[in-house]
């Protein structure tokens, strides 16, 4: 799977306000379909390999792949 954008959060929903700023992105999957979660760890940039590291509430969370 590949960043086909993403943008950091600094002004978070009062839901999230405590986990800002955090970084999520629009992931290319590998069947060309297109996801938006959230990025654990390290900043990814465009075209970045990331993997799926786990779901929350129905929300994915990726990683930087080989990390």
């Amino acid at each position: 799977m590949k960043v086909y954008t993403e943008t950091v959060v600094h002004s978070a929903p009062e839901a999230y306000v405590n986990e800002a700023p955090y970084q999520i992105a629009i992931v290319i999957r590998d069947d060309g379909s297109r996801v938006t979660g959230r990025i654990l760890g390290g900043r990814v940039s465009i075209d970045d390999e990331v993997e799926l590291a786990e779901t929350r509430g129905g929300v994915p969370y990726f990683k930087k792949a080989n990390q």
